[in-house]
Formats: structure tokens, C-alpha cells, sequence
């Protein structure tokens, strides 16, 4: 591609942008162009309901906070070990209940969850292999098998499977060249879980078709009214990813982990060194105070207020018209079906923010299936705006 032209020495300097050609495979996210018209509407004086946003609206507890400034202030500032601080990587160790413990020697500290998903791809995946992941899905889990020009699998799930990959689905797609399978539990943009039973399922299927499972588990802790398990608790032998951002709300300190098989460690650990050398180490003196009582108790207010917020907007959303035959399970997302208002998610999208002031994510970004006919909602913003929301949304469908 050509770029701009300059002069150096009298002579007529030519700018080249050389491309990599993954980057072909690598969509942009359809809900920054939705909220970036919603930032120019407000600075226009228009009031927009914010449910787009895939992020705790809650600020970061507040004794974690002061635990960051005070590692600032005792010049807690230099490189810590790649793995890890120990005391962090036992305290997250210790966070899971007896069945599903690991050893801590087996937890790694990395720049968030993306951090976390960088390390085990690398790992495990060749140009050309290929990995299984659910459509709809999370964008970016298909987007890193492309960054290591690997090939991601879309497989359509619907209602009768919960939006989730299943034991039998994955026998069906696997073949020859077939290496690893990418679940989200909670999922996003759906919030259901794989249901235990299942994950067993999926953990035995994927061992015996001599593959690697890789579980993203960050939204654990903010479920309602249902368990959710780690895939540890089916053996020490998978991947697990998760994070300090949804549940412990500490989003912008980028602070995730990694639970990794023993045989892989020592692989985990020189890409580390080498990726990222190690995590911020401010956010992980940080992140220790995250599993005090105190700090616990408030993280589980904050999940009650999601829960109350899902059971608000799940009947809204029903009541208006908008076709949720499942309900999620955890996360702050409801995925609607609109088919009987639009086909085109991303045009009715930018409909309703035009009309209704109201911002949504369009389904287009979360995979192919039926991607037109549904909308992501975001329960991550305080109960009197959804309701405005809602009373918008009314509005604009009714």
C-alpha cells in the first residue's frame, strides 16, 4: 500500500506500509462505531443510555485501590518474576474450592485475560491448525487464533444447546488438523453456561480426540442462582483463563491469569519472559487485597445488584417483543433475538441509538449464525438508566 511522500537530501522520499495478511481475518469491533456516534450525539446534547458497554459500570473496590497507591509509594515498581508474584499466584489458587484447587506453581499472572489467551495459543497452536469455538462468540477468542494464523472453527449454536459447544458437536467438527476447542462459561454475548454435566462431557471428549481444551471462565463469580463450576473440577488438564476485570471490577489494571497443565509450564514460562516479561507489578500488590473478606463481601453486593438488574430487564426485554428463550446465567448480558423489528442488527442498532438514544451492540460482532437477527444488551449500568432505556425502547418498537 502507498503511503504519503516526504524529502530527505534533495530527494523524493517514498513512505511503504507493508501489511501482514492476518491481519485480513481480523475484524474490527462493530460496537466502536456504535459508540463513537453516541459520543458525538452527546457532545451534541443528547442524552444516550449507555448499553453497550461490556464493563462493570462499578468502580474498583476501594481497598484495592489503596493497595496500588501504596505499592506506588514503597517503589514497588520493578519487573517482578514472569509467573507471577507467589503470594498472588496462591492467593488465586486458593480462591477455588477444594475439588478444582490447583497448585499454585501452576497459576500465571499475566496483563489480563487477552495476556492470559496470548500464552496458551502460543503454546499449543501452528499456522494452519485448527480450534473450535462457538458462533456467536466472543470476537477476540477467534481473532487470536488468526494472530497465530491459525484457523478458527465457527460452529453454529442456538437455543437447544444453550448457545454452547457440546461433547457431540465437537466429535462432529473435529478432523484431522483439528488441535484445540475455545469454550466461554459464562459466555459472552449470551451469559449461559456450559452445564457441568456437559463440561465433563466435553473435558473427556477432547482428551480422548487427543486435543487441548482451553476454558474461558472470566466471568465466574458474577452467576445468579446457579453454581458454576471450574472445568478443573473434570481434570488438571485444561487451560483456564479469567481475570481480575469482570468480577473483582479491576478492568483498567489489566490483571488476568492463567491456570496451565503441568507439562506446559516451562513453554508458558519462556514465552512469557519473552512476550511480556511479567504483569504490572503495582496492579498485582493490588490484586492481593482482592480476596480479603471485606473486599469479598463487597464484590458479592455488587453481584446481587447485577442479578437484580438481569431480572429487571430479561421481562422488559420480553415484554417489548424481543425473542430470549434462554436465560442467562451470569455475566451483564442479554443476547434478544429481534428478528420480528429487523434483519440487519447492525442498521437497527444504529437506529435505535438515532431515534431512541439508546446504544447497543449489534450481533454482527459476535460471530455469522444468524448474527443479523439478534442484539447484545448490557445490564453493566445503574437500574434507573435501564429503565429509561426500556421506556425509550418502548418508544421505538411499540
Amino acid at each position: 500500500m502507498r503511503g504519503g511522500g516526504g524529502r530527505a537530501g534533495g530527494f523524493a522520499v517514498l513512505a511503504m506500509t507493508h501489511l501482514a495478511r492476518r491481519l485480513q481475518g481480523i475484524e474490527p469491533f462493530h460496537v466502536m462505531d456504535v459508540l463513537a456516534r453516541a459520543r458525538a450525539l452527546e457532545t451534541q446534547g443528547r442524552s444516550i443510555i449507555h448499553m453497550e458497554i461490556g464493563e462493570p459500570d462499578f468502580p474498583t473496590p476501594e481497598a484495592i485501590v489503596r493497595a496500588g497507591t501504596e505499592a506506588l509509594a514503597a517503589g514497588r515498581t520493578h519487573y517482578l518474576p514472569a509467573l507471577g508474584l507467589d503470594p498472588l499466584r496462591g492467593a488465586v489458587a486458593g480462591s477455588y474450592p477444594g475439588g478444582e484447587r490447583p497448585d499454585p506453581a501452576r497459576v500465571v499472572i499475566t496483563p489480563g485475560a487477552s495476556g492470559a489467551l496470548t500464552l496458551a495459543l502460543a503454546a499449543i497452536l501452528n499456522p494452519g491448525e485448527r480450534v473450535l469455538v462457538a458462533d456467536p462468540g466472543y470476537p477476540c477468542n477467534r481473532h487470536f487464533v488468526r494472530l497465530f494464523e491459525g484457523e478458527p472453527v465457527a460452529i453454529p449454536v442456538g437455543p437447544q444447546t444453550r448457545f454452547q459447544l457440546t461433547a457431540d458437536l465437537i466429535r462432529a467438527h473435529w478432523t484431522r488438523n483439528t488441535v484445540a476447542v475455545l469454550l466461554s462459561s459464562p459466555s459472552n454475548p449470551t451469559g449461559t453456561l456450559v452445564p457441568d454435566e456437559e463440561m465433563a462431557r466435553i473435558v473427556h471428549t477432547v482428551a480422548e480426540l487427543g486435543g487441548v481444551l482451553i476454558v474461558d471462565e472470566i466471568y465466574h463469580g458474577l452467576t445468579y442462582g446457579v453454581e458454576a463450576r471450574s472445568a478443573l473440577a473434570h481434570s488438571p488438564d485444561v487451560f483456564i483463563v479469567n481475570s481480575f476485570s469482570k468480577y473483582y471490577g479491576m478492568t483498567g489494571w489489566r490483571l488476568g491469569w492463567l491456570v496451565v497443565p503441568d507439562e506446559y509450564l516451562s513453554a508458558i514460562e519462556k514465552l512469557a519472559q519473552n512476550i511480556f516479561i511479567a504483569a504490572s507489578t503495582p496492579a498485582q500488590y493490588a490484586a492481593l487485597v482482592a480476596f480479603d473478606p471485606q473486599v469479598r463481601a463487597e464484590l458479592e453486593r455488587r453481584r446481587r445488584t447485577f442479578q437484580d438488574r438481569r431480572d429487571y430487564l430479561l421481562p422488559a426485554l420480553r415484554a417489548l417483543g424481543f425473542d430470549i428463550p434462554i436465560t442467562p446465567d451470569g455475566a451483564f448480558y442479554i443476547y434478544a433475538g429481534c428478528g420480528r423489528f429487523a434483519s440487519d442488527s447492525r442498521a437497527f442498532a444504529l437506529d435505535l441509538l438515532t431515534r431512541a438514544g439508546v446504544a447497543v451492540t449489534p450481533g454482527i460482532d459476535f460471530g455469522r449464525h444468524r448474527s443479523g437477527e439478534y442484539l447484545r444488551f448490557s445490564y453493566a449500568t445503574a437500574q434507573e438508566k435501564l429503565g429509561e432505556g426500556v421506556r425509550r425502547l418502548a418508544a421505538a418498537v411499540g
